[in-house]
């Protein structure tokens, strides 16, 4: 009997894919008709594929069959560690501890008491020119969830 194909072991063939054929994310991304933050976090098993989705990345990508059900299969988010040590993660880490008390305030006081879906949700990241060093602008919209009482 043969072992079932993970939602890891599909990862590593997209990563290996896509290095391969010289692919970006975006270019990936528009070949399954998504956005490209989506399609990575997909890829990387954080979300799962409709199966119309699931299928144009297994031929985009050039993957078994089987790689289909598993990139459609509802994924478990876990964190492998607390704090990350990667510098780009870790400054998103930086903005929520110094901002995220200032973006909760200025949430609640435009909307009421509630949060920001990340469910209801896509998120955008552009590069802008500057004189002082181009800029990394991200753009996050999520629906506005209000608390219930009752």
């Amino acid at each position: 009997m043969t072992e079932m194909m993970t939602k890891e072991d599909v990862t590593a063939m997209i990563l290996s894919a896509k290095k391969q054929a010289g692919l970006t994310w975006e270019e990936i991304a528009e070949k399954i008709d998504m956005s490209p933050i989506w399609t990575h976090s997909a890829a990387m098993g954080m979300n799962a594929f409709p199966a119309d989705k699931a299928e144009l990345m297994v031929k985009t990508m050039g993957l078994p069959q089987e790689a289909a059900s598993v990139l459609a299969e509802s994924p478990t988010k876990i964190w492998e560690q607390a704090v990350p040590t990667d510098p780009c993660i870790y400054r998103f880490y930086e903005i929520v501890g110094v901002y995220g008390p200032t973006l909760k305030a200025i949430i609640q006081e435009k909307f009421g008491d509630g949060i920001m879906s990340a469910i209801d949700f896509d998120m955008s990241v552009t590069r802008v020119e500057h004189p002082k060093g181009d800029r990394v602008k991200v753009e996050m919209s999520g629906k506005f969830l209000g608390y219930n009482s009752w």
